[in-house]
């Protein structure tokens, strides 16, 4: 108490002091509340279901690491045309050289020449079903040939593999402000999630606003390399810590995508076919958690297979349709391989559209299906 009194009758002695102490003690409540008033406009500003001007920002983000997206940009047809070309140089060179020698030594279409026709488009894995179908069109057509030449034999060929691969796909729109959902599934090591990045991409080359959900939980490296991707792009990726419930993540990205009002959300899921049911529940239940938060949706279900793993594809594509509704596959890595024919034999057989392709490790190396220009590299 004495001690309050002294200072009292030190500022009664001293009337600046007090005035000091007292601008003092007016400056430092000012200043909490400058920080108060900061702090809550920050935080209204971030809540979820806000939309904010995430595009824009985004947009700045993309311009940063401008590579992939300006590389798909100004790749014209021409210049993708020769990079499909050379992708297909191995499936291309070993068809032609296969059928220069047998053509060299069989002067007409006998019973051992279509035989050997078969067993050269079998080994480049189109598969039997398939390969029949050609083989007769070729018998049916070349009978009466006195003289064959690989150029007949093309042409036969380029046109019955280009009306098996002309599969219109059965696209879904998403309704009005809400994000188109693509489920990508596909077993381990096909180049699944890097699929993923470029695809992500390529639609934002497109200038489309892109999320990207990290379901595959089963796998760290998996969520791991998707964020990789969304640093690069410059875009958002939903991922919780390994050995969550992928359809939590699913919903969570769900959620995120409708709040910032993003236009496509590719969903990356586990690959365990050792164990189907699991597998077949497992994406049951993130379908479901889905399709209540978005109708109708995924839209899409995209199935990445690994062209190098040649007739294990389709065991791939039959075990993955027993499971989900496939739209689309993606072939990947078809510069690794000379049995580039398994595209053909796999649109026959399951009747899938063909989505996209790959030949190179860049995100411009992947570009949508076209059968034409396909045919046209894989067999001129």
């Amino acid at each position: 108490m004495p001690n309050y009194l002294n200072l009292i009758d030190a500022l009664k002695a001293k009337p600046e002091l007090f005035w000091g102490l007292l601008a003092l003690i007016v400056s430092v409540i000012v200043l909490l509340l400058l920080s108060y008033y900061v702090l809550s406009s920050r935080k209204k500003t971030e809540q979820p279901g806000e939309k904010r001007d995430e595009l824009a920002t985004e947009a700045e983000e993309r311009a940063s690491l401008p590579q992939d997206i300006e590389e798909i940009r100004h790749l014209n047809s021409q210049a993708w045309l020769q990079r499909l070309r050379n992708g297909l140089s191995k499936t291309r060179d070993s068809l032609r050289s296969h059928f220069e020698t047998l053509l060299n030594s069989k002067a007409n279409l006998d019973a051992d020449t279509l035989d050997s026709i078969h067993e050269i488009l079998y080994r480049s894995d189109i598969g039997v079903r398939t390969t029949e179908k050609l083989i007769s069109h070729v018998n049916k057509t070349l009978k009466e040939s006195s003289v064959l030449t690989w150029e007949q034999i093309r042409d036969i060929l380029s046109q019955e593999a280009e009306k098996i691969l002309s599969i219109t796909p059965n696209t879904a729109t998403a309704a009005e402000n809400e994000p188109l959902v693509i489920l990508v599934v596909g077993v381990n090591g096909v180049g699944k999630t890097t699929t993923i990045g470029k695809l992500a991409a390529h639609f934002l080359a497109e200038n489309h606003s892109v999320m990207l959900c990290a379901a595959d939980t089963y796998r760290a490296a998996a969520i791991d390399q998707l964020k990789i991707w969304g640093d690069r792009l410059g875009v958002k990726v939903i991922a919780h810590q390994e050995g969550s419930d992928p359809a939590a993540v699913a919903f969570d990205a769900i959620k995120a995508a409708k709040a910032r009002g993003t236009q496509i959300l590719l969903i990356d899921t586990a690959g365990r076919l050792h164990n189907k049911q699991y597998l077949m529940d497992e994406l049951g239940k993130i379908k479901r958690v889905i399709s209540r938060e978005i109708p109708n949706a995924p839209h899409e279900t995209f199935l990445v297979i690994d062209a190098t793993t040649g007739q294990n594809a389709f065991l791939q594509v039959r075990a993955f349709k027993e499971v989900v509704n496939l739209s689309g596959i993606c072939v990947t890595k078809l510069d690794g391989t000379a049995k580039g024919g398994v595209i053909i034999g796999l649109s026959d057989e399951f009747q899938v559209p063909i989505r996209y392709i790959g030949v190179g490790e860049k995100a411009a190396d992947l570009r949508q299906f076209n059968a034409k220009e396909f045919v046209d590299s894989m067999l001129s």
